[in-house]
C-alpha cells in the first residue's frame, strides 16, 4: 500500500477518539497517508512505572473492541488490559500493521510530565520506567516508545537544572532495555522523543548524549505564538514573519539544531499542525496587531479557541483568507465586525513544509494531530469525505505536488472542487503587504443549494455550542515555551 516517501508520524490523542461520534477510529483512518502512529498519551507515575490515562480508550484502541464476556466494569479498570478480552483484529495496532504502519506509545505530554524530573534523577526509577516501556511493547504489540517530556529544565512543570544530563541517562536506559527485548522480538524497536523548540528549551538538552539513543528527534514546531501574546502572529510559520521573536519559526529551529548542536538532518522530523490558533483583537483583526490575549472560544467552542482544520473549514464563511509570503503561512481575518484572527496551516503551507523536508534532507514530519483534518461529507454526517492536509503532505513528500501553480488559493479551490469537498464560502486572497485585495472565488452553487448549506452550517453551530462536554481534556502540545 502506497505511503509517504518520508516519515510521517501522526499523533492520535486518546481523548479525540470520543469526538464527533467516534468519527476517527481504527476502521476509518486512512493509513496510506502516514508511516507510523504515535498513540498519546500514557502517564508516568512517580515511582517510574507507566499506566493508562484513559482506560476505556487506551484498551479499546490498542487491544481491540472489548468482548461481551469480559468481566463487568472491565473497560474502566486501571491497568494495561488483558488481550484475551478483546477482539484483536479491531485494534489500532492490528489495522496499522495490516497496512504496513508502525505504532508507538507516547508517554507524557503537557499535562502528564510532572514526574519525569524525579524519574530521570533516580537510577531505580529509570530502570522501572524502562521495564514499563518493555511491558507496553509486550502487551500491545507496538513498535516502540515516544517520550514527550514537556520540558526538561522547565521549572513550571517540576523541572530542574539536572534534567539535561538525567534525560540522557533515562533515554540510554530505555534504549538498552529495548535492545535487550529486540533479541526475543526479532525486530527493531523504535525510540523517539518530542522536544520543545524555543531556544531556551533546546539549550537544556544534551544533544550529543540523546541523539545517539534516538531513532528520530520530533520537533514541536507549532504553538510559536499562542493565546497569551499581545500581538497576533503565526501558530506555525515556516520562515520568520515580518515581526516576531527571533527563532520562533520552523526554519530557524532546524538550522539552529543542525549548526549549533550538529543534530543530523536524517534524524529530524519537523512538526506540522493540523490545527490553528485564534485570538480576539482589540480592533479590526489583522496580522501583527494588538490582541486581547484570549482565544475566540465562541466561534470555536469545541476546541477552546484552538480549532482543528475541519472546524476552520466549517466556519470559514465568517472569515477572509490571506497569505503571508515571508512566513509562507495562511491566516484568516474575521468579517462583519468579527474581531478574530486565526493562524493555521492549509494545503499550501503544509506542502511547503514537506518541500522543506526534501530540500534539507530531513527524515520527515510529525503531525499533531491525526484527527484534525478528517473532514466530513457535511457537518454531523459522521462520514469521512477526505483528509486534505494529510494528502497535501504525502503528495509533496513524494513530489506529486506541483509548486508554482499552487501559489494562489484558486489552486486549492479547484482541488477542493475536484475532491467534491463541500464548499461553504468564497475564499479571498492577497499578498500580505499588497495594497489591495486580489480575486474573490465563488463556488458554483444554485441559490437553493446555498440556502441549504447556510441553514446546515447554522444548525451545526447551534449544535456545537449546546454540545455536552465529555469531561475529557482538549489538550494538545503546548509547543515549547
Amino acid at each position: 500500500m502506497a505511503q509517504p516517501c518520508r516519515e510521517v508520524f501522526a499523533y492520535f490523542p486518546s481523548w479525540k477518539w470520543h469526538h464527533r461520534g467516534f468519527l476517527v477510529n481504527p476502521a476509518t483512518i486512512d493509513y496510506t497517508k502516514y508511516t507510523a502512529i504515535n498513540y498519546a498519551f500514557f502517564q508516568p507515575l512517580d515511582d517510574g512505572s507507566i499506566t493508562t490515562f484513559d482506560p476505556v480508550a487506551d484498551k479499546t484502541l490498542l487491544l481491540g473492541e472489548i468482548k461481551t464476556d469480559a468481566p463487568p466494569g472491565y473497560s474502566k479498570w486501571n491497568g494495561l488490559g488483558t488481550p484475551q478480552w478483546h477482539l484483536p483484529e479491531t485494534s489500532l495496532v492490528s489495522k496499522a500493521h495490516e497496512n504496513g504502519l508502525k505504532v508507538l506509545i507516547s508517554v507524557g505530554g503537557w499535562t502528564l510530565s510532572k514526574h519525569f524530573s524525579s524519574i530521570a534523577a533516580s537510577e531505580l526509577k529509570r530502570r522501572r520506567f524502562a521495564q514499563s516501556c518493555n511491558e507496553l511493547v509486550r502487551t500491545y504489540g507496538i513498535d516502540g516508545i515516544d517520550i514527550d517530556w514537556e520540558y526538561p529544565g522547565y521549572a513550571t512543570n517540576h523541572g530542574s537544572a539536572a534534567d539535561g544530563p538525567n534525560l540522557t541517562l533515562l533515554l540510554r536506559t530505555i534504549r538498552d532495555s529495548l535492545d535487550f527485548m529486540e533479541k526475543n522480538e526479532g525486530r527493531h524497536l523504535l525510540l523517539t522523543a518530542a522536544f520543545g523548540v524555543a531556544p531556551s528549551r533546546m539549550d537544556d538538552i544534551e544533544w550529543n548524549g540523546v541523539v545517539p539513543e534516538l531513532d528520530f528527534v520530533n520537533l514541536m514546531t507549532y504553538d510559536f505564538y499562542g493565546s497569551n501574546f499581545s500581538l497576533t502572529n503565526h501558530n506555525s510559520p515556516l520562515f520568520a514573519p515580518k515581526n516576531g521573536i527571533v527563532g520562533f519559526d520552523l526554519n530557524s529551529v532546524v538550522q539552529y539544531l543542525m549548526s549549533n548542536y550538529r543534530v543530523p538532518p536524517g534524524k529530524i522530523n519537523i512538526g506540522v499542525a493540523f490545527y490553528g490558533r485564534s485570538l480576539k483583537t482589540r480592533n479590526e483583526p489583522d496580522l501583527h496587531v494588538t490582541s486581547r490575549k484570549v482565544p475566540d472560544s465562541f466561534t470555536f467552542p469545541d476546541a477552546k479557541g484552538a480549532p482543528s482544520f475541519y472546524s476552520i473549514i466549517a466556519n470559514q464563511s465568517l472569515f477572509n483568507y490571506y497569505w503571508d509570503e515571508l512566513a509562507e503561512a495562511p491566516y484568516l481575518k474575521g468579517k462583519n465586525s468579527l474581531n478574530t484572527f486565526v493562524s493555521f496551516d492549509d494545503e499550501n503551507s503544509v506542502a511547503r513544509k514537506a518541500r522543506y523536508v526534501l530540500d534539507n534532507g530531513l527524515a520527515g514530519a510529525i503531525v499533531w494531530d491525526i484527527t484534525g483534518d478528517y473532514v466530513e461529507t457535511e457537518p454531523g454526517s459522521k462520514v469521512v469525505a477526505w483528509t486534505p492536509l494529510a494528502k497535501a503532505l504525502s503528495d509533496a513528500l513524494c513530489n506529486r505536488w506541483v509548486f508554482g501553480s499552487d501559489k494562489s488559493p484558486s489552486a486549492i479551490f479547484s482541488l477542493r472542487q475536484t475532491e467534491k469537498l463541500p464548499l461553504l464560502l468564497p475564499r479571498v486572497y492577497h499578498r500580505t503587504y499588497a495594497p489591495r485585495l486580489a480575486n474573490t472565488y465563488h463556488p458554483i452553487l444554485s441559490k437553493k443549494e446555498k440556502r441549504r448549506l447556510k441553514k446546515q452550517w447554522k444548525r451545526s453551530q447551534i449544535k456545537q455550542r449546546k454540545k455536552v462536554q465529555t469531561g475529557l481534556p482538549d489538550r494538545y502540545f503546548d509547543g515549547g515555551w
